[in-house]
């Protein structure tokens, strides 16, 4: 997703095979310039568009975890899920990823390691393809809370670039690493407490309210009234902006090119061979909910729900909660191929933890909580005020000390 001079970067895509920037993405940039090293190229679900890592091109990605007494192979979670596998695998100390609906968080829940969806505007967008521009955050994914700090303070800062990028002073993450939490108001969102979700995210969850607890924060019930709408609301909201920026591959200037008898056969024989099944289900989804007769009905009324689940947030805040713990999915990875395939919403509704954070364009993060019955990991997810970073890190850290770190045992 993140365009690299030179090399290959196709989003995943077919309509992208073989596109090689002649630009560096600004987040890419930075880290160049402070030391980091490319290895390679990693896969992702085909323009981020998915939640288990098998819509890429390229095929699915494979975790490097498995199940207790089973060799099944398990996603990674989406769309970073190259990222997520390969730093649990120890293919490398950190990778970057971003975050649409969770796609950060989720992958990290299923591998064990650590990922950060910063504030939206805290990283620059300037190189990476776009997926949903008003919702589309880069981030690290990385073993350690410390490593994910060390990542972002590198990533993060001002793009005159980037229109949506701000401008305000990025901070020594890494400082915040191992500050007291004493005081710090922690809300537990009743609302949170979905249908489907296992037993084991249930008791997890309240096992990290306590480890928070046991280092002097104080856990309080709140409430985000409007959190049942948030996953209906992205999926209008996501798809219509979906639908504007891949409009921009049509054959004619990059990427892939299928002839016609015209210009608009091209078009039409370009789009329909170079996109796969889920990138085309949401751009026809967006097209429909901007289209004339619908856009009222559709768009305009998610992004008025949008608007109060933001209000939700920062009326918790107002009340001086410092941040709210939730759980990063509602349950652990699930075998290649088990979902999704017959009904595309039952995929979709992996992302029910995640959504609302890039909604109301807060930073959040996710953090190895422990194991399922089954030995795969468990991950918490901590949701912090607008620009408050410092804050995620010094209680993600708390939590990852509590815990421990899990690595998967090597089978291959």
């Amino acid at each position: 997703m993140f365009a690299t001079e030179d090399v290959r970067t196709t989003a995943g895509s077919h309509i992208l095979d073989g596109f090689q920037p002649t630009y560096e993405s600004t987040v890419t940039a930075k880290l160049w310039r402070d030391g980091a090293v490319m290895l390679g190229k990693l896969n992702n679900d085909e323009f981020a568009m998915g939640s288990s890592n098998e819509t890429s091109v390229f095929g699915p990605t494979i975790s490097p975890w498995r199940r207790k007494g089973a060799n099944t192979p398990l996603v990674p979670g989406g769309s970073s899920g190259g990222s997520a596998a390969a730093v649990a695998a120890g293919l490398c100390l950190g990778a970057t990823g971003t975050d649409t609906g969770g796609s950060i968080r989720q992958p990290a829940a299923f591998t064990g390691i650590v990922g950060i969806k910063p504030t939206y505007g805290r990283c620059s967008r300037w190189g990476i393809v776009a997926y949903a521009s008003s919702l589309d955050q880069a981030g690290p994914l990385a073993r350690t809370v410390r490593d994910a700090a060390i990542l972002l303070t590198s990533m993060a800062g001002h793009d005159p670039k980037d229109t949506t990028s701000v401008d305000r002073p990025v901070p020594n993450y890494e400082a915040a690493i191992g500050k007291s939490i004493k005081g710090m108001r922690i809300g537990i969102p009743k609302e949170y407490r979905v249908e489907g979700m296992t037993g084991e995210i249930d008791k997890l969850w309240e096992q990290g309210a306590q480890w928070l607890k046991a280092a002097g924060a104080e856990i309080v019930a709140v409430s985000l009234p409007h959190t049942k709408y948030a996953l209906p609301a992205y999926y209008i909201v996501a798809p219509a902006e979906a639908s504007s920026n891949l409009a921009r591959y049509d054959g004619v200037r990059y990427g892939l090119r299928v002839g016609g008898r015209d210009i608009a056969d091209m078009y039409q024989n370009t789009r329909a061979r170079g996109f796969g099944k889920e990138v085309r289900r949401r751009i026809m989804i967006g097209t429909y909910v901007l289209s004339a007769g619908y856009y009222d009905a559709y768009y305009l009324r998610a992004q008025k729900v949008r608007t109060l689940i933001k209000r939700d947030f920062e009326q918790v805040f107002a009340e001086g909660v410092d941040a709210i713990l939730a759980p990063a999915t509602p349950s652990a990875a699930f075998g290649v191929g088990e979902k999704g395939s017959a009904d595309p919403i039952e995929m979709y509704l992996n992302d029910v933890f995640t959504v609302t954070v890039n909604m109301a364009g807060l930073p959040g993060i996710a953090v190895p909580g422990g194991l399922s019955a089954d030995g795969l990991p468990l991950g918490l997810q901590l949701v912090g005020r607008p620009f408050d970073e410092e804050t995620l890190f010094s209680l993600a850290h708390v939590v990852e000390q509590a815990a421990g770190r899990f690595s998967p045992e090597r089978w291959w």
